[in-house]
């Protein structure tokens, strides 16, 4: 398990640090060179997806697997209304019943194990501790 610490570095720019030394930056939408929170929430659910079906894919398929989570929302609005992940990789050497087989297992996978879309569909609570 790991903690993830946000740090102020500066107007509007944070650095989001682990305990093994990783650290992302973190700023406001818009933002260059920084992932805004939303941004983070969306590349840590396509990232959860592409590393659960990582090496199911790699069995069948080979490289070259990606993942893509889409911010959808109204404009405005400060909440998402769905955060629709899409994997992408190459099935054409994979008959009809090869790729069946891989999108169910890919799928269960996916609804079994990774843990950040399950605690989305969860919706755990989330409490603010205030000094």
């Amino acid at each position: 398990m790991s903690d993830v610490e946000v740090r102020k570095v500066g107007q509007h720019e944070f650095v989001a640090t682990n305990d093994r030394g990783a650290s992302v930056p973190v700023g406001r939408a818009g933002a260059n060179g920084s992932f805004s929170p939303v941004e983070l929430l969306l590349a840590a659910v396509a990232g959860c997806a592409v590393v659960t079906a990582e090496t199911l894919v790699h069995r069948r398929v080979g490289d070259g697997l990606t993942a893509r989570a889409r911010d959808v929302r109204p404009a405005g609005a400060h909440e998402l209304d769905e955060v629709p992940v899409t994997l992408a990789y190459d099935v054409s050497a994979l008959t009809d019943e090869q790729r069946a087989a891989l999108d169910t297992t890919v799928r269960r996978a996916i609804d079994q194990l990774c843990t950040v879309s399950r605690t989305l569909r969860k919706a755990p609570p989330t409490p603010l501790h205030l000094p």
